[in-house]
């Protein structure tokens, strides 16, 4: 390989083995009304269990930017079912995804998390519960889509309401899949802005 030259000219290295090439800092700004806190119903409200599987392609409302999706269980406790989840829609590059969230806990009430980052719904599949009286909500959570594919974390500052976050955030990355490199800042969204920067 022929050396590469820095900058100015100045020749970094002689030894071909040695591979050098330039990184670029991006800025990510999500604006304060796209950076709103997490809502266990913000794609869709409660839905009724109906003793048939639902499939649902109406009343969906996607997340201003891309983010986890969540679901909870509610209603009769004891009609809750370990069921899974199934989303399906699209990441930041408008690419079709799809994502099992894990499964609730037997007649008990509460939340599941996914893990990637999804631009809109198109679709939420659930299965039957034990009974009728439960429901399930479908929301987002605190983890941010990032706009690329990563090899490792290279976020390098994340602010929250121009603050720069004393704790560094979660980051997951994947060199494969762009739904799979996502930000979850220390500081949970509240509605305030965020900047995150990150080498490229």
């Amino acid at each position: 390989m022929t050396p590469y030259k820095y900058g100015f000219g100045q020749r970094l290295s002689t030894d071909a083995k040695i591979a050098v090439d330039r990184g670029f800092v991006a800025h990510y700004n999500i604006p304060a009304a796209d950076a709103v806190a997490a809502s266990t119903t913000g794609v869709h409200a409660a839905m009724n269990s109906t003793g048939t599987p639902l499939v649902v392609t109406t009343g969906i409302t996607n997340p201003a930017v891309p983010r986890n999706v969540t679901a909870t269980a509610g209603g009769t406790a004891t009609d809750i079912k370990a069921i899974q989840v199934v989303v399906a829609g699209t990441d930041f590059a408008d690419e079709a995804i799809t994502e099992t969230l894990p499964a609730f806990t037997v007649d008990t009430a509460g939340s599941v998390a996914g893990n990637k980052a999804f631009k809109t719904i198109t679709s939420i599949s659930v299965p039957n519960h034990d009974g009728n009286g439960a429901t399930t909500a479908i929301g987002f959570g605190d983890k941010l889509g990032l706009p690329y594919k990563l090899p490792h974390n290279t976020v390098i500052e994340t602010y929250v309401d121009n603050a720069k976050e004393a704790t560094a955030p979660t980051v997951t990355t994947s060199v494969t899949v762009l739904d799979g490199n996502t930000l979850d800042p220390n500081t949970a969204l509240n509605g305030k802005v965020v900047d995150i920067y990150l080498i490229v």
